[in-house]
């Protein structure tokens, strides 16, 4: 690995520096007690000023992963080892029956706290605003008023913009899937997309498939919709289980599968490409359409983005999700689907359920796309998004229980943390909001009401006192409800 001058444009060298370290001790070539490389000579093998590594030196060393000996150098630091090395086990099964999804007050629980200044926000996984491009939208946002004023305030029928459209369907082709404009259909945001899509291919009391653990956004959705849920388990590298999979099709009428295929949330799995083509494959046989929520795609630690499902469909048979409410504009609500066969039916129910969308957004979306802005942008949000996973990440490490397991994702910017026995994660939720700190326990993630003792960590915010604070508390009071069981 070789970190240039010209690197810096992308965030801080000494952030790259600390990066190379991370990598070294979450592969286990760096090991808790073993020494670091010395400043001379690590800032010869990365080509930059022993200043800059000894920042990035004393950054691990904040963050509890490395600790100073003195006349001796840098040492991993052996507490980290029992939690942040263990990776939450796999599972591999699927539930025997398909329930139906009941949950009480716990969702408005969770979102009630989500915009509230006052509550460190580890709950809902929602990115901060300072990370997003505002002043690029902004300007993206005067360019579309300049160019189509008219357009800009007046009713957008679906599919939506057709400007957009396009530049959507661009988008998918560095990754080798040729989509028709006119398959895309605009939405408010990724979760109308779903809701779309199970409108289309379900009718009540339908049987779907999901991830366990899966987004309790879309387990709300099926609830409402009088559907009902079976689990397949899946595993927090590769994904759901297939030959599970195959299992409940072989024994259920299973008439839609739902799955978050590259970078999973709450696990943050990233199913391989032979999975993601022995899935499409298998669901086609089966005649079952795809639901693929792609939200965190572009959201890759990695130098590649992962491929989508649609590069193997043959029969048309899935309907890919997404919306740039996770990178550039939550508050914009610009989310869409790639329908295929499906689309004139989904567009019924789009123009059913909500008519005409906002028209100065899409413009505004548009405008931004064309730009090249997008792309620059992304770079600097997975560089921040993965620095402040892995920060959080080994700072749990330090802080929870030493039989605490925590899933290493390379995408995204959410942590699965396995608790311990006796931990309730509903009972941790509520001690934490007490303290202004929220979080959502595991129990959400599943129809049939496992995970009790997980929770997942939103990442979405730049590193601070304050969360650093936060996260000290939180091991705090998990130490307490595990010491009280």
């Amino acid at each position: 690995m070789t970190v240039s001058a010209t690197a810096s444009s992308d965030g801080f060298l000494y952030d790259r520096v600390s990066q190379h370290l991370l990598e070294l001790v979450a592969a286990g070539t760096l090991k808790p007690g073993d020494r670091a490389p010395s400043l001379r000579g690590l800032s010869r093998q990365l080509n930059v000023s022993i200043s800059t590594v000894s920042q990035a030196y004393n950054r691990l060393q904040d963050m509890g992963v490395l600790r100073v000996k003195p006349q001796s150098g840098y040492y991993v630091d052996g507490s980290i080892a029992a939690t942040s090395a263990q990776a939450v086990q796999r599972r591999t099964s699927v539930s025997r029956q398909p329930r139906k999804v009941r949950f009480g007050e716990l969702f408005e629980e969770i979102f009630s706290v989500a915009n509230d200044p006052s509550v460190v926000p580890f709950g809902a996984a929602v990115p901060a605003v300072e990370l997003m491009p505002v002043k690029g939208m902004v300007r993206a946002t005067q360019r579309a008023l300049t160019r189509r004023p008219e357009q800009a305030v007046n009713y957008c029928f679906p599919p939506g913009d057709v400007e957009l459209r396009r530049e959507i369907a661009r988008r998918y082709v560095p990754l080798g899937v040729a989509v028709d404009p006119d398959n895309v259909i605009i939405t408010s945001g990724c979760s109308e997309a779903l809701a779309l899509s199970l409108q289309t291919v379900t009718r009540r009391g339908d049987i779907v498939a999901v991830e366990s653990p899966t987004y309790f956004s879309v387990l709300r959705l099926i609830e409402r919709m009088g559907l009902l849920a079976v689990e397949i388990d899946s595993d927090p590298q590769t994904g759901i289980c297939l030959d599970a999979l195959q299992t409940a099709i072989d024994t259920m009428e299973i008439k839609a599968v739902v799955g978050v295929l590259n970078f999973s949330n709450p696990l943050g799995s990233v199913m391989p490409d032979s999975h993601k083509e022995r899935l499409v494959a298998m669901l086609e046989q089966a005649g079952i359409p795809l639901i693929e929520d792609d939200i965190y795609g572009d959201l890759h630690f990695g130098e590649q983005r992962p491929a989508i499902a649609k590069r193997y469909e043959r029969k048309g048979q899935v309907l890919t999700c997404a919306s740039f409410s996770k990178t550039v504009a939550p508050g914009y609500r610009i989310g869409w689907v790639i329908a295929d066969r499906y689309r004139d039916e989904l567009i019924e129910w789009k123009q059913a359920t909500s008519s005409a969308m906002c028209s100065l957004p899409q413009a505004a979306m548009a405008e931004y796309l064309r730009s090249g802005e997008y792309e620059r942008h992304l770079v600097r949000l997975r560089n921040a998004y993965r620095s402040q996973v892995e920060k959080m990440r080994f700072m749990l490490g330090r802080v929870m229980p030493p039989t605490t397991r925590i899933t290493n994702p390379q995408g995204g910017f959410v942590l699965w943390l396995e608790l311990p026995r006796g931990v309730d994660a509903i009972e941790l939720m509520h001690r934490a909001l007490q303290e202004h700190i929220s979080l959502t326990p595991g129990m959400l993630f599943s129809a049939t009401r496992k995970f009790r003792n997980f929770i997942r960590i939103n990442c979405g915010h730049p590193w601070s006192s304050r969360i650093e604070d936060a996260v000290e508390r939180l091991g705090v009071l998990t130490h307490e409800l595990l010491s009280a069981g």
